[in-house]
């Protein structure tokens, strides 16, 4: 049934509400564990959980709460965590917490999201949401499927101080949050594992305290006390890791090339490559159109322009050069461009220009998770783990969604560029005090480029992520980190 046709009545909500609250357990448990083994916690649940917890303390500001997220990053299994942490740690009954997917809810009922959870207040609890008296949670899975979700959300927000919300659903939740609703929500985005959170879930080793934070001072401050901490940070991950089976080097080689999803932690890579595949048509299939209107012949072009994207070598990739090799209008390329960037399957790094200057040179696009290009290699017959090359591109797909990552939650960096002159570095940061230069390396490569663009810029210091450099290290203005350290970013 298609959104909108034929309509249920409320019997048949409310029918459908008390089943959702049924089965929610059963859901639960297939969720959350493999093989009978609890999944380790991530980081977005750590901090939902806290919030959780001050919620139910009285405070009542964090408490709808956004996750949005690529496809088959585990935002699913974050909100079934949340909801066995209620139960078995807060003693909150089963009738107090519906999970529901809009998914479901809109193409199959043609119900809407405010609908349900209406029933669910006056169905279940015999109350209205402004007269509730004990906590509720509502837990949302793919809440883009009902574009007015937003709003749903701001409307019970506003009603009732007793309802706790967590929606998930595409990126795209980032871009479809009205004004008035965004004051309201706490965005608690889902990326793929950094090599800290894959030793957690995987290998059950615990990165030292401050790990993280300590290479982001690095980076951003470049100072001697930040480069002395974070050493002594290093130099305790490298005895953590002396528990690893396997040489550390493989263990990051196996991550980078099929890891940072978490459903691949325990499959063979075959199988890995299978998954993300489909998950990259489900993008295609459930997300793309989903946010914009294209006739069926897209689809083909859209998938045309992924294979290209995960092809070509690191280097910009203009929409008019696209539009010749796939007989297109350069402006439906870069409308399917920008909506991939919505849906975070790609992301893009345009050439630096100082204040006010615009460059016209092509952008850069990568992939959110080098998983994904080196799964689309793997489908297309271009996939070898020996090539040094394709390890070289993984790694800077690596660095640019970390450093993504970094501005998208903790606004630092201000901005990621590339610079568009000949012999350029890879990567152009913008700190708080200027420009910092990075140029990420897999085998040997001298240290002309850093130097001559920290000249160019007026750099304070520059920056090489390399696979040559056994641990962190400064000659001069150029800090020297190691890919396995800077993946526990």
């Amino acid at each position: 049934m298609n959104k909108g046709e034929n309509p249920m009545n409320s019997e048949e909500l409310s029918s459908y509400v008390f089943a959702k609250l049924a089965e929610a357990q059963k859901l639960s448990e297939d969720n959350i564990r493999t093989a009978d083994t609890p999944l380790e916690h991530r980081k977005t649940y750590h901090r939902i959980e806290k919030y959780v917890d001050e919620f139910l303390d009285g405070y009542i500001e964090n408490r709808f709460i956004i996750m949005p997220g690529l496809r088959g990053i585990g935002k699913t299994t974050i909100l079934f965590q949340i909801y066995e942490y209620l139960r078995k740690e807060k003693g909150i009954t089963d009738d107090r917490i519906l999970y529901i997917s809009v998914d479901e809810l809109s193409t199959y009922l043609g119900a809407k999201l405010f609908e349900a959870i209406d029933v669910f207040v006056k169905e279940v609890h015999e109350t209205s949401q402004v007269n509730l008296e004990k906590e509720l949670f509502i837990l949302v899975d793919e809440a883009h499927y009902d574009k007015e979700w937003s709003q749903t959300g701001k409307i019970i927000y506003d009603k009732s101080k007793k309802i706790f919300l967590i929606f998930t659903g595409s990126s795209a939740l980032s871009f479809e949050m009205n004004v008035d609703a965004a004051r309201r929500i706490k965005k608690e985005p889902v990326f793929p594992m950094n090599f800290s959170e894959y030793n957690i879930l995987k290998n059950k080793i615990f990165p030292p305290e401050d790990m993280a934070s300590s290479l982001r001072d690095l980076i951003f401050k470049g100072d001697e006390s930040s480069l002395e901490y974070a050493s002594k940070k290093e130099n305790e991950m490298r005895r953590n890791l002396i528990k690893l089976e396997r040489p550390v080097e493989k263990e990051w080689e196996d991550f980078l090339f099929c890891r940072d999803f978490p459903f691949g932690l325990n499959m063979d890579r075959i199988e890995v490559y299978e998954r993300v595949f489909s998950m990259v048509n489900r993008v295609i299939e459930k997300d793309v159109f989903s946010l914009q209107s294209f006739n069926t012949d897209t689809r083909n072009t859209i998938s045309r322009i992924i294979t290209f994207l995960a092809l070509q070598d690191p280097g910009g990739t203009s929409d008019v050069k696209l539009g010749t090799i796939l007989e297109k209008s350069p402006k439906l390329i870069r409308e399917i461009l920008n909506i991939l960037e919505k849906t975070h399957l790609i992301i893009s790094v345009k050439p630096y220009g100082a204040a006010g200057k615009v460059i016209r040179k092509p952008w850069k696009y990568y992939f959110l998770s080098p998983t994904i290009n080196a799964a689309i290699r793997f489908k297309l017959g271009k996939y070898d783990t020996r090539d040094r090359k394709l390890l070289g591109i993984l790694a800077e797909s690596l660095v640019v969604s970390y450093f993504f990552r970094l501005k998208e939650t903790s606004h630092m960096p201000l901005g990621i560029f590339y610079d568009s002159g000949k012999n350029g570095v890879d990567f152009l940061l913008q700190g708080l005090n200027g420009i910092i230069p990075v140029e990420v390396g897999v085998g040997k490569k001298d240290k002309s480029q850093i130097k001559k663009a920290i000249n160019k810029y007026k750099s304070e210091y520059g920056i090489v992520i390399s696979n040559r450099t056994s641990k962190i290290t400064k000659d001069g203005k150029i800090i020297f980190i190691p890919l396995i350290t800077f993946s526990f970013i």
